[in-house]
């Protein structure tokens, strides 16, 4: 009997000892996962900022003569869409000039957003690019132009 309680034991321990080196063998692998998802955290920060840069740099905007900076005014300040009459009248100029001070603004790399609404185009401007006008200025509006 007290053979086969020290076989018994024997067989415990090194089941005890198995799992010991199961659990540090868990814990290294713990520890290295969590190394790896830092490192995929880092990456995907670098991925970030890299894509941030490479979006700036695709919306480069010529400069506006004084027309299209008018017709940016409207179009940046207002909330909502706005027809080419309301953009005409805010402006004081005419539809067809608007419309051609539009395709200018798109052309000098300012991104519009255009809808039809009861069958009249609708313009806005990108809320990205508004966003971005904000923080860096990147029409280089003056104070003035908006007195």
């Amino acid at each position: 009997m007290q053979e086969r309680l020290s076989l018994i034991r024997a067989a415990l321990e090194e089941h005890l000892s198995a799992i010991n080196e199961n659990s540090n063998e868990i814990q290294a692998l713990f520890d290295y996962l969590q190394e790896m998802d830092s490192k995929i955290d880092s990456l995907h920060s670098r991925l970030d900022s890299m894509q941030i840069d490479s979006q700036s740099k695709t919306h480069e905007v010529k400069p506006l003569n004084e027309a299209e900076r008018q017709v940016f005014v409207v179009l940046y300040t207002a909330e909502s869409f706005l027809g080419y009459t309301e953009i005409s009248a805010r402006c004081g100029l005419s539809a067809s000039c608007v419309q051609e001070h539009l395709r200018s603004l798109t052309a000098k790399g300012i991104p519009l957003t255009r809808t039809l609404s009861d069958k009249q185009i609708l313009v806005q401007i990108d809320v990205k690019f508004k966003e971005r006008q904000a923080k860096e200025n990147v029409v280089n509006l003056s104070l003035d132009t908006f007195f």
